[in-house]
C-alpha cells in the first residue's frame, strides 16, 4: 500500500459487541473512504477479552466484512497476568503511540468515555513528551452510557474524584461531542453537580463546547428495499406480514421488554397479531420463562444485521417501550431510527432519555412504565388505525430519520 496522506483511527468497542457506538464506527469508517482518508483504523479489544467481559455479542460468523482500506486492528496485552487490567489498555495506547509517530495527518475518535478518551489523551500526550510531533486532532464522543452509567455512579457513590478524572479527560480533546441533546444535558448537569461538591468549572466548559452528533445510519441498508425479500425472510421463519408486533433490540428490562410481554397479555390485537422478540441479552432467560406457556411469543436469537430491516418492513408495529433504570437509560434509540427508515407499522415507544428525538412527531407514544396504555397502543396501531394515518406516520417517520444518514452525520462531524 502506498503512504497514506490522511488517516482517521476510531477507539470503540467495535464488532462483534452488539451496542449503538459499534454500528456507528463501522457507518463512519465505510464514510471516511469516500472524503479523502486513505489509511481508516478501528483500535479495538482482542476477542476473548470482549466474551470474557461478558458483554452481548454477535455470532463471529455472521459479522459483515468492512470495505478494503478499514484495518481493526485489535492489540494484544502488554506485560504479563501482574497487571491485570492495564496490561490491555497498555496495547492499545501502545499501538496508538506508534500510529502518532507516523507524520500522517491524524484525526483520532474516541467513542465511550471510559477507557477509549483515555487511551487517546495518554498517546497524544506520550507521542508529543517523545517528540514525534504528532499531527493529530481528536474528538471524543459521549455516546451516552458512559454518562448515565460512569459518571452518575460516581455521584451516587460520591467518588467525585474519579468523576473529576472523566471531565479533565474529556475536556482535554480538541472537540467534545455528544450523541443527542439529552445526553447533552446530562453531561452539564452531572458537570455542575462536579463543580458543586468540588469547586470545579467543568459546567460552564460543557456548556460552551460540547456540541451534538447523532448516530450515523446506513439508510442505504434500509430504504428500497425488496419486497420479495422480505416475504422469503418472513416465511423463513413462519412469520406473515403484518402478522406480528416487533421488539427488536437488546432483551433488557430497561429496554421495556417485561412491560410488552404483560401488556401483549391483554392485548385484543394477539389474536391476529405474534409478538416476536427479537435480540439477545441479560433479560432473555427470564422472558423466556414468562413466556413458556404461549405459543404466540417467537423469540429469535440469531437475527443478522442483513435481516433486521426485513423483518422491521414487514411488521404490524414495532414497539420499545423503554424505561429509565439506575443502570441504563435509552440516550437516543438507533433501533427506532432504524424502523422508520425501514417502513411498515408505526412506531410504538415512550419519551425516555433521547428516544424524542429519534422518532420527531412520527411515532406513538406511551408513558414509560404503563402497561394498559402500551396495549391500548399497539390495538389501535394493528386494529383501529386507517391506511392513510398509517401511511402517513410511515412517511414523516422515513423523512425524519434521514436526517440520521451516515454521509450527513459524518460530514458535521469532521468537515472538510
Amino acid at each position: 500500500m502506498s503512504h497514506p496522506d490522511r488517516r482517521l483511527v476510531i477507539v470503540v468497542r467495535a464488532d462483534p459487541v452488539i451496542c449503538g457506538h459499534s454500528g456507528e464506527a463501522r457507518n463512519l469508517a465505510e464514510v471516511a473512504l469516500t472524503r479523502g482518508f486513505t489509511d481508516v483504523r478501528l483500535l479495538t479489544w482482542p476477542i476473548p477479552v470482549l466474551q470474557a467481559a461478558g458483554l452481548p455479542l454477535k455470532p463471529l460468523d455472521t459479522l459483515l466484512p468492512y470495505s478494503e482500506g478499514i484495518t481493526v486492528e485489535r492489540p494484544e496485552a502488554v506485560g504479563d497476568y501482574r497487571v491485570p487490567d492495564g496490561r490491555h489498555l497498555a496495547g492499545l495506547t501502545g499501538r496508538l503511540v506508534e500510529l502518532l509517530a507516523d507524520p500522517v495527518p491524524t484525526v483520532c475518535l474516541s467513542m465511550y468515555l471510559v477507557p477509549h478518551t483515555q487511551v487517546v489523551v495518554d498517546a497524544v500526550t506520550a507521542a508529543r513528551a517523545a517528540g514525534f510531533a504528532p499531527r493529530v486532532r481528536t474528538v471524543a464522543k459521549a455516546v451516552g452510557s458512559d454518562v448515565t452509567n460512569v459518571i452518575r455512579s460516581c455521584l451516587r457513590e460520591g467518588r467525585f474524584g474519579a468523576a473529576t478524572v472523566l471531565f479533565t479527560t474529556f475536556l482535554a480533546n480538541d472537540e467534545v461531542v455528544a450523541v443527542s441533546e439529552y445526553t447533552r444535558d446530562e453531561i452539564i448537569a452531572s458537570a455542575e453537580e462536579v463543580d458543586a461538591s468540588c469547586g470545579t468549572s467543568f459546567a460552564e466548559q460543557c456548556r460552551s463546547r460540547v456540541t451534538v452528533s447523532y448516530p450515523p445510519i446506513d439508510s442505504s441498508a434500509y430504504l428500497d428495499l425488496d419486497e420479495a425479500a422480505v416475504d422469503e425472510a418472513l416465511e423463513r421463519r413462519g412469520l406473515t406480514r403484518n402478522g406480528y408486533v416487533l421488539f427488536l433490540s437488546r432483551v433488557a428490562r430497561a429496554k421495556g421488554i417485561y412491560d410488552l410481554i404483560i401488556a401483549y397479555g391483554q392485548m385484543r390485537a394477539r389474536d391476529k397479531v405474534k409478538l416476536v422478540v427479537a435480540g439477545t441479552g441479560p433479560a432473555l432467560e427470564h422472558v423466556r420463562a414468562m413466556a413458556k406457556e404461549d405459543d404466540r411469543i417467537v423469540f429469535l436469537t440469531d437475527v443478522p444485521d442483513e435481516e433486521k430491516p426485513l423483518l422491521m418492513r414487514g411488521c404490524a408495529a414495532y414497539a420499545l417501550p423503554t424505561k429509565p433504570e439506575p443502570d441504563f437509560v435509552e440516550t437516543f434509540g438507533i433501533a427506532l431510527a432504524e424502523k422508520a427508515l425501514a417502513g411498515g407499522g408505526p412506531i410504538i415507544t415512550t419519551l425516555t432519555g433521547g428516544t424524542g428525538e429519534a422518532v420527531g412527531d412520527a411515532a406513538i407514544i406511551v408513558e414509560a412504565g404503563d402497561i394498559n396504555a402500551l396495549a391500548d397502543a399497539v390495538d389501535r396501531a394493528v386494529l383501529d388505525m386507517p391506511s392513510a394515518e398509517r401511511d402517513d406516520l410511515e412517511k414523516r417517520a422515513r423523512d425524519h430519520a434521514m436526517t440520521f444518514d451516515r454521509f450527513a452525520v459524518f460530514d458535521d462531524l469532521f468537515p472538510s
